[in-house]
């Protein structure tokens, strides 16, 4: 994944005005554990004119469905239901010409209390003036175990590993001298 695709993606849903939270594996490398990700993984609020914002602004950088679909379609929680269903979707795949190199994969569903997760999120500079919201860490943790890929469950582990370093500094931060 290129920076500039991250940085574009973030300054179009920014504009407006969208409530996501990145996951997957652009979220294990904001929480510490680097490894190779060609995707990007949102989890939108899915209430219908934010996943219509949502919708608009990718397709201004050129991403549409990868199945042959109308993008708006998204936005109508029963065909988000019939697509789980009928074809056991558990994200919606974006495609663009203008960013080849970067898949973006919508959640169909929250995977969590989206409110709770919101203001809890990692909130970090992707690239200058350009803010993302992370999954906080445990609930990334979370999301990687209930996955069962072996990659995720890698993820997992490694995650897991950076949150007992952070928590044995927190203890040692709050330790009386």
């Amino acid at each position: 994944m290129k920076l500039t695709t991250l940085e574009a993606v973030g300054r179009a849903l920014a504009g407006a005005e969208v409530s996501y939270l990145v996951a997957g594996g652009v979220a294990v490398n904001a929480h510490g554990h680097q490894r190779l990700t060609h995707d990007l993984d949102l989890v939108l609020h899915l209430a219908p004119d934010n996943v219509r914002r949502a919708i608009r602004a990718l397709e201004g950088l050129g991403y549409r469905p990868m199945i042959p679909v109308d993008a708006a379609e998204f936005a109508n929680p029963e065909r988000r239901r019939e697509w789980i269903s009928a074809r056991n979707m558990q994200v919606f795949s974006l495609v663009s010409e203008n960013h080849r190199e970067t898949t973006v994969d919508l959640f169909v569903t929250e995977p969590f209390d989206y409110a709770t997760e919101y203001q809890a999120a990692l909130v970090a500079e992707v690239a200058p003036g350009v803010e993302m919201r992370f999954v906080r860490l445990q609930a990334l943790i979370e999301m990687k175990e209930a996955s069962g890929r072996p990659l995720d469950l890698d993820d997992a582990r490694q995650l897991k590993w950076i949150a007992d370093r952070v928590e044995e500094e927190r203890d040692l931060d709050d330790a009386p001298d």
